[in-house]
């Protein structure tokens, strides 16, 4: 055997080695624990990814479903006196797979549509004999301070995504998907929805038209259209067109600042995503 082969086996024994004694002295804590294996990702013991995973999973054993929860205000929902012809709008328009039906009131959840049991009926041309109610699934409710383990172990006996969230009055608070807690343990999941980091930040669309991410710095975006929008207040275009809005604007929303047409393409609960851009002048 090589002198080299004999100096990477003592090599790869000398990591073994440390591993083993940061583990012989067992962590009291989590917070121990988190701090060993964090040490062996500075010495390439364990990877980067791998450790955000576990430290995303020991994160889901504190958190409660209120904190990750998408707000009652910000959910789509669809009435039960719907027509179908409102509802296959709404799928087109939102892109989701499941949505919460409500009664008289927002309060009132009926049950959850699944857009897969709707479209055969849309496709067989006999929509006006459907009746809503009849392909609801059952609607699960959870409290605000359920923890998402004991929740993700919910999702996963009883193979639902959805589930409602309700506060300590019976009230609809939000809800919460299995996406979302996965998302706290790996990380933000794509989906053919989401915008590709790598992506030019402003891109021709067609003639007077631009599509650009709101993350885009604004001194960017002024170079590109040649504008002067202030970067005092936000650092990016998505800043300024939220503040426009005042809220936090759905898909196809639209508002006009400054000469330019700015319309909503991608958001989800928490940000702006991607913007369509029309310059009026």
């Amino acid at each position: 055997m090589s002198q080299d082969s004999n100096s990477t086996e003592s090599g790869q024994k000398s990591w073994l080695d440390r591993f083993n004694q940061m583990f012989s002295s067992e962590p009291q804590t989590v917070d121990d624990l988190l701090a060993i294996l964090r040490d062996a990702e500075q010495r390439d013991v364990l990877s980067s990814e791998a450790l955000g995973i576990v430290e995303g999973a020991l994160q889901v054993f504190e958190q409660q479903v209120r904190e990750i929860m998408i707000p009652r205000s910000r959910m789509v929902v669809v009435r039960a006196t719907a027509s179908p012809g409102e509802l296959l709008q709404t799928i087109i328009e939102y892109g989701h797979s499941r949505f919460p039906v409500i009664g008289e009131g927002p309060d009132e959840v009926l049950g959850i549509l699944l857009a897969k049991d709707l479209l055969p009926q849309v496709g067989s041309g006999v929509t006006d004999q459907v009746n809503i109610k009849d392909l609801l699934r059952p609607a699960t409710f959870v409290p605000e301070s359920k923890r998402l383990n004991v929740l993700l172990r919910e999702f996963r006996s009883t193979r639902n995504h959805m589930a409602i969230v309700v506060d300590e009055y019976g009230g609809v608070a939000g809800l919460v998907t299995i996406e979302d807690v996965l998302e706290e343990i790996v990380g933000d999941i794509a989906d053919e929805y989401d915008v590709d980091d790598e992506e030019a930040s402003i891109r021709k669309f067609d003639e007077g038209n631009f599509t650009v991410r709101a993350l885009t710095p604004i001194d960017e975006f002024n170079r590109y259209f040649e504008c002067d929008f202030s970067d005092t207040e936000f650092d990016t275009i998505g800043g300024i067109v939220m503040q426009k809005f005042g809220h936090l604007p759905r898909r196809n929303e639209s508002v006009e600042i400054d000469g330019f047409r700015f319309k909503v393409l991608n958001a989800d609960s928490r940000r702006i995503q991607l913007l369509r851009v029309t310059p009026l002048a």
